[in-house]
Formats: C-alpha cells, structure tokens, sequence
C-alpha cells in the first residue's frame, strides 16, 4: 500500500483515540507519525528492517494498556503511535510483493516477521501500491478524518489525498521513468543515491 494509505490509516487511529480520550492531546499526528514510521526502512532492508507485525503489535497493546490505567497526552499519543505503526506493518501483509513491477505478482515476500525469521508472502487484496483499491481505501479512511477534523489536519488529509491520487495515476509510469534516467544518469550522480532506491532500476 502507499505511504499516505498507511498515514491515513493512523490518522484515523489518532482520530478514534481523540473520541475516546479528548485528553489525548497530539494523537492524530502520532498517528499519522506512526503510519510513516516503518517506510523509513526504504534506505535498507524494506519492509523487515522498521515492519515489526508481531512485535510491533505486542508493544501496541502494552502501550493501549499504560495509556489505560494513566491516561495522559504522553501515553495516549506514544499508543497512536505504535498501533499505527504496528498496523502498517500487519496491513502489508495484504498488500503486494516487493519487485520493482509488484502488478505482475511474481513476488513472494510482503513483510518479514522477526519472531518466526521469515517473510510472509502478499495476499494481494491490494494489489500493489497505487493501485486503484489503493487509493479508494485511502478515501475511505479519510472520510472519518475529513469529517472530524479542521483547520490544518483538515487539509493535510485532504493533500494526502491529492498525493496518493497523483501517484496512482502514474504508479506504472514512474517505474519506466526510473529505469529511463537511472540508465542516463552519470555514475557520479548515481553514486550520491543510496543503493537501495536504484539497485532495482539498473
């Protein structure tokens, strides 16, 4: 799933944790912090070295369990965060493979699960990132935010939406753009760019 799906979808913890606890303090952006945090692995191993869908899930539920028995902006936020997190992780697991072209479904790992050293393989009931169901789960997860929400997280999730709406358009297309200039960049260029984000385009 996209980047913004995963940020929509801790948005709309953040939001559940506000109706819950107005006490909550920051939560929407924790969770909307939280729903980012495990796509920084995109530098390294991506989605094993920041996924953590059981042990993530676990200290998600700690965290649920502090933030009940002292409910305070601090612990309520920090449990946005790693439920968040935690379901970004899981929720790859239904997503699509990790190869540059994940449409084709010629892939077998989705995240890896730390706990039993292995990778699950993609459901695929999101087909791959970017893709169509991809962007009507973001609207779907938005709508509760849009609804709830003002000011500026109001339009923060309303340019999440114009983003994964952008990139799902031209999802396939920036795969041969990539290839294109990977091809004509000069080596001195392509040496500046961590590994990780052209070893797949060379």
């Amino acid at each position: 799933m996209m980047a913004t799906t995963h940020v929509l979808a801790g948005v709309l913890v953040g939001v559940g944790t506000l109706a819950l606890a107005p006490e909550a303090g920051p939560a929407v952006l924790a969770g909307a912090l939280g729903g980012l945090a495990p796509d920084l692995d995109l530098l390294g191993d991506h989605r094993r070295d920041l996924h953590f869908p059981v042990y993530g899930s676990l200290a998600a539920l700690l965290a649920i369990g502090v933030a009940a028995a002292v409910p305070s902006p601090p612990t309520l936020s920090l449990a946005a965060f790693l439920v968040a997190a935690a379901l970004h992780a899981v929720s790859d697991v239904v997503g699509g493979d990790l190869t540059l072209r994940p449409w084709e479904a010629t892939g077998d790992r989705a995240v890896y699960e730390h706990l039993r050293g292995r990778w699950h393989a993609p459901r695929r009931w999101v087909r791959y990132d970017g893709a169509p169901e991809d962007f009507l789960l973001g609207v779907a997860l938005a709508l509760p935010a849009l609804a709830t929400l003002d000011g500026p997280a109001r339009w923060g999730v309303a340019g999440l939406l114009v983003v994964s709406g952008v990139y799902a358009l031209g999802r396939r297309a920036l795969v041969d753009a990539g290839e294109r200039a990977v091809a004509v960049a000069p080596e001195a260029v392509l040496d500046a760019v961590p590994e990780t984000l052209v070893e797949d385009l060379r």
